[in-house]
């Protein structure tokens, strides 16, 4: 009883959710309702709700962790911006050209996922992408690129994604195998779709992008050149100090944050307040989506009582248990990560599958790091890059459906079916 009002709970806010539009409820409030209500059911149905207050705490320490790290991030991305940093790499990125240009973007992307990792590159690339193209449906296609291309590079290094970071920590993978076992396969998964999409999108030439509230006035080529770079030394640096010092990436985020307040500060330490106050850390805190942070809390709310009152785990194991291909199960359980999300999904069959039965750096492990990391694409709300763009680009979740999951699912079983064959 207590699991089937809480899978009511999580459909029922799921379903608001895709009909945000039509209903004209902020998917921020409606997955805010889930989350608590997933937590209330389950503790009204339960004897031990000292354990579950418990858990709820467990659970809050890693999805504050995630939370702060996405603060850290937007607001990195809206001080380069509100110093028009941005504009470095369209005045590198020469051609008008929507195809040439489509190909540009989504293998930057690609790379700078597997050494960032995909959320930040996410916020990055979408950023950029509002400084190349004006018309917003060409940006939103753009964008569903984007998210491909992150979760695609991001599957094959172990700083790219969570859930493949998960499975390095736990002695899964390791770090040099993962690489030179997935990479061709996650280059595949967007090759192919990115193929398809050369021909969706209509040739012709991106228009230029109005300048609006600029700062150009107030800011000189040199601080803009500086804020540009020291953001993306210090995005580049988080990934290393999360490996140096084992702590949690957001530390290594905030950490960032932090250093680029100082520096900001210091540089227009000597300008008028009405100068300063734009390009401040404080006013970048404004400017980020704060809907979308609250939007994320909801569903990670949700899935940690998904995970606890371990509905995760026995779908996983029903996965498991009736469907006796090892291959087409961890296919299934990389297209279920784009309905919930990934990290609990990794997290349950780690709990699962003991080293003893699967040692390290099998194909089970590999193959899951695969699934779960480019699965996500299939849906908008399915990964933490999906979700970033959503908040940034405000993506209708059906017209992603529409015009992007069948070329995220081309691409996720053609890479599937290059490391079925290779391994």
């Amino acid at each position: 009883m207590q699991s089937f009002f809480i899978i009511l709970v999580f459909l029922s806010g799921y379903l608001a959710i895709v009909a945000e539009q039509k209903i004209r409820i902020n998917k921020a409030a409606i997955a805010l309702i889930t989350g608590t209500l997933a937590w209330t059911v389950f503790i009204l149905f339960s004897s031990t709700k000292e354990t579950i207050v418990a858990s709820i705490g467990n659970h809050m320490a890693d999805i504050s962790g995630i939370l702060f790290f996405l603060i850290g991030a937007m607001t990195i991305v809206e001080l380069i911006d509100s110093h028009d940093g941005f504009d470095i790499i369209p005045a590198v990125i020469r051609t008008r050209n929507k195809r040439r240009l489509l190909w540009i973007i989504s293998l930057i992307t690609f790379f700078l996922s597997a050494i960032l990792d995909n959320l930040t590159t996410t916020i990055v690339m979408v950023s950029i992408t509002r400084k190349l193209i004006p018309d917003e449906r060409d940006r939103w296609f753009f964008a569903g690129m984007i998210i491909i291309a992150a979760n695609a590079g991001g599957c094959w290094s172990p700083m790219g994604d969570v859930s493949t970071t998960m499975l390095w920590i736990g002695n899964q993978i390791t770090a040099f195998n993962i690489i030179l076992k997935l990479i061709l396969p996650s280059l595949v998964c967007l090759l192919v779709p990115l193929t398809l999409a050369t021909f969706m999108i209509k040739p012709g030439i991106v228009g230029h992008v109005k300048k609006t509230n600029s700062n150009s006035n107030e800011v000189s080529r040199f601080e803009k050149t500086l804020v540009f770079f020291a953001g993306m030394f210090v995005l580049l640096f988080v990934p290393f100090f999360k490996t140096l010092t084992h702590l949690p990436p957001f530390i290594a985020m905030l950490l960032a944050l932090g250093l680029m307040w100082c520096l900001t500060e210091i540089v227009h330490r000597n300008k008028q307040e009405k100068e300063r106050g734009p390009l401040s850390v404080v006013h970048a805190l404004r400017k980020i989506d704060s809907p979308t942070i609250l939007f994320f809390l909801g569903i990670l709310l949700c899935i940690s009582a998904l995970q606890s009152s371990g509905i995760l785990i026995n779908w996983a194991g029903y996965l498991v248990m009736h469907i006796p291909n090892q291959s087409l199960t961890l296919m299934l359980i990389g297209m279920l990560s784009s309905i919930v999300d990934n990290v609990p999904l990794v997290a349950a069959v780690q709990g699962m599958f003991p080293l003893t039965l699967y040692p390290t750096d099998h194909f089970f492990w590999e193959f899951l790091a695969y699934a779960t990391g480019t699965g996500g694409s299939i849906l908008i709300i399915g990964s933490a890059a999906g979700v970033a763009a959503m908040g940034m680009e405000q993506i209708p979740f059906f017209w992603f459906f529409k015009r992007i999951t069948l070329l995220a699912l081309s691409g996720f079983l053609s890479g599937a079916l290059v490391y079925i064959l290779m391994f």
